[in-house]
Parts: structure tokens; sequence; C-alpha cells
């Protein structure tokens, strides 16, 4: 459970830094997702999602 949190904290942070020194690029994003359909934005989040399985599933091994 320490380890998903220290992730989760993770995110947090890069996220943050994305807003806070690039705030006009965050917003451009943001509008980019609103306006992508459905179907894409849950393809590439199963995507994401399998990508980083495999990503701590390396650092594990």
């Amino acid at each position: 459970m320490s380890d998903f949190l220290a992730a989760l904290g993770l995110v947090f942070v890069i996220e943050g830094l994305i807003f806070a020194a690039f705030p006009g690029h965050g917003k451009k994003a943001m509008q980019s997702v609103l306006d992508t359909p459905e179907g894409t934005l849950r393809l590439i989040g199963i995507c994401s999602a399998i990508v980083g399985l495999i990503v701590v599933w390396l650092v594990r091994a």
C-alpha cells in the first residue's frame, strides 16, 4: 500500500509541475481532452494502463 501511495504522490507532483511551469499548455491539453471522443479516450486509457502495468512488472522483476 505504501508503494501505491508513493506512486500516487508522484503523479500529483508531475501534474502539479506541468501546470505550474506551463499553465497555457496545460489548459490546451485539457481542452484537447474535452474535444476527444469518449471511445478514443477509453482506448488511450486502456493502453496507458497496460503500459503502466508492464513498467511496474519490469521494475519489480
